[in-house]
């Protein structure tokens, strides 16, 4: 979440000249006194409060740019509800608004929920502005006068509608235009509806909308003004409309609108910005489209109203899946990949770039897609390939390992909440590795151990060998992270024991190393160099002569530590051997090197310098260090 500075107010706004000036007065007003006498350090805080879709962000957005050159911090924009209404975590809000710290800074607090929402927000720099928005007063905050907006003025009212309809109409039917917007109570928000309805009746009289307006169903000038507007929608497009309200995080585009109804991406596409046209969504072109929150509830009675239960999870189930193939797409391209042949040319995208770009702003709608598909309960199967394919998705990201941790954190947890709900141990065990990860990832040692052992216990009850040798794994990395030797060595040992009933050669060949590491940690150099022989061993048997001269290698350097430079000199030349036979003039100069090692331990210092010469010339210039 980012503050942003707001565009200005559409150039639609009228009126509110009252309110406005009511405002700027306050801004000036002496405030409380600290103690002593003191002007507080906290800037002055404005309260604008309404009924929904009554303007009073616009009006704030108003005042913003108004007194803007008064506050040289800048300008910051911050909703502090989600898109379902509820509050906003108050650190992530105060991540959001840190930029703002540098001087007296305009902040705009919109949808405040709660008075204690604002603790800790407020600009500490004196001489500071916040103007908050708010269904009603809030209280627990000091010295607030809510500036409590109403309709718009019937001068106000009638230059608003002629705007949209144009001058003409409305001078030819001045008492009609009167009528009308004292029907609808100067609200701005019914009068953008009907404005933008009377626009597609042209031959409409202006009295003969208000005759029809005061027959429209329901109470209060917002609904009757949507009714009347819903009512005349062809029966596709109000199924739309109803539909879109449906869309993750509130954020629509032409693909999503396209699978909720069932239809093609263009007559999507065309619906959508009708919609705009009528006022009844928000944003197109390079913006998502939203339907403006003082809508959302009367959409959603109507779905809940119109829409059977089966219908509205099958067109979640349609959203779903288009989503679920356009995060495959995502993170194919991301990857490198080409996506599946039979997809859609609507579905591909053309470059990395747009990949990214796509991800970067769909993310927020795509975590509460994910949200929501797990909650449903009856989607389970959808919600596990959605998961799966964001997961892909973010980690294909440049940096997406790191600077998408949270939200790996969070899916991981939804599809273990699934896994949970299913009895699907398998699926338990591969969500907790991946916690236990993130978990050991970030430094968290403690829960990373945690999740682990809980992980080993779903593997074990889902019979699923191969995870279980992969947790006993992690477990002694986390001890080994956190220098916890003996406990490292003894889950590698365990780890070891399941690869070689599973007759593993591969994995066993790399656990003998892994066991060999640590007990030269601990200068245990006996059972060391067991491990490493055994090692190459396997290795051997593999048929994988880089990694046995590797193996071989270490022991060497073991033999060293433990004092016997001529057992290492006869081990390195052994590994010498091996790694001329795989043909790798690296590995060769790398035994070479530690068998200079050793003969300058038995005093052999003119043969060293003949070995680190043999080992120079298997480089190219410049690739050699110096010595």
């Amino acid at each position: 979440m980012k503050a942003f500075v707001p565009a200005s107010p559409a150039t639609g706004f009228v009126g509110r000249e009252r309110e406005l000036e009511e405002l700027r007065a306050e801004i000036g007003r002496p405030g409380l006194r600290a103690a002593g006498g003191r002007e507080s350090e906290q800037g002055r805080v404005l309260l604008v409060v309404g009924r929904p879709g009554i303007g009073r962000t616009t009006v704030a957005l108003e005042l913003a740019r108004q007194v803007a050159g008064d506050y040289p911090a800048g300008r910051f924009f911050v909703r502090l509800t989600g898109e379902g209404g509820e509050p906003l975590p108050a650190q992530q809000i105060k991540d959001a608004l840190a930029p703002a710290v540098g001087g007296p800074a305009l902040v705009v607090l919109d949808d405040v929920a709660r008075g204690d929402q604002l603790a800790g927000l407020l600009p500490a720099a004196p001489g500071s502005l916040v103007v908050a928005t708010a269904g009603g007063p809030l209280t627990g905050v000091a010295d607030v006068r809510p500036c409590t907006l109403g309709g718009l003025d019937t001068p106000a009212a009638v230059e608003l509608v002629a705007r949209t309809i144009g001058g003409t109409r409305v001078t030819n039917d001045p008492r009609g235009a009167e009528t009308l917007v004292q029907e609808l109570g100067g609200h701005p928000t019914a009068l953008r509806l009907v404005a933008a309805w009377l626009v597609a009746q042209p031959r409409l009289s202006l009295s003969d909308a208000a005759t029809r307006l005061k027959a429209a169903e329901g109470s209060g000038e917002l609904v009757r003004a949507f009714r009347l507007v819903y009512d005349a929608l062809p029966t596709t497009a109000a199924r739309i409309l109803r539909l879109v309200v449906l869309a993750p995080a509130g954020r629509i585009d032409a693909q999503v609108a396209s699978a909720l109804a069932g239809c093609s991406v263009p007559a999507a596409q065309s619906t959508l910005d009708d919609f705009v046209a009528g006022a009844l969504l928000e944003g197109g072109g390079p913006r998502p489209y939203r339907v403006p929150g003082c809508l959302e509830p009367l959409l959603r009675a109507l779905v809940e109203q119109l829409d059977p239960p089966e219908d509205v999870r099958l067109a979640r189930a349609r959203m779903l899946e288009r989503t679920v193939r356009l995060l495959r797409s995502c993170g194919a391209t991301l990857a490198g990949e080409a996506p599946d042949d039979g997809l859609p040319r609507t579905l591909r995208f053309a470059s990395r770039a747009e990949a990214a770009d796509w991800l970067a702003e769909r993310l927020h709608a795509l975590m509460a897609a994910a949200r929501a598909a797990v909650a449903d309960g009856e989607l389970d199967t959808l919600a596990r390939r959605l998961v799966a394919a964001l997961v892909r998705a973010l980690v294909a990201v440049p940096e997406g390992a790191q600077t998408m941790a949270a939200e790996r954190y969070e899916l991981h947890g939804l599809v273990l909440g699934v896994a949970e709900r299913r009895g699907l141990h398998r699926e338990q065990a591969a969500a907790l590795i991946n916690l236990a990860d993130l978990d050991a990832e970030a430094g968290r040692g403690d829960d990373a151990v945690a999740r682990y052992r809980k992980a080993l216990d779903a593997a074990r009850a889902g019979d699923d060998t191969d995870a279980e040798g992969r947790i006993l794994e992690a477990l002694a990395g986390t001890y080994l992270a956190r220098q916890d030797l003996p406990r490292a060595c003894d889950w590698f040992g365990r780890a070891l024991a399941l690869r070689q009933g599973r007759g593993e050669l591969a994995h066993q060949a790399r656990l003998h190393a892994r066991i060999g590491s640590v007990l030269t940690y601990q200068a245990r150099y006996g059972p060391a160099l067991r491990e490493w022989r055994a090692s190459a061993a396997v290795y051997r048997r593999l048929g994988d002569m880089p990694s046995q001269a590797r193996a071989l290698t270490e022991a060497a350097r073991v033999q060293e530590y433990a004092g016997h430079p001529e057992d290492a000199l006869r081990t390195c030349r052994d590994a010498l051997y091996w790694a001329r036979q795989a043909g790798e003039r690296r590995l060769e100069a790398a035994v070479l090197l530690r068998l200079a090692d050793a003969l300058d331990r038995l005093g052999d210092s003119s043969g060293a310098g003949l070995q680190r010469k043999a080992a120079q010339k298997l480089f190219r210039p410049g690739e050699f260090p110096d010595f």
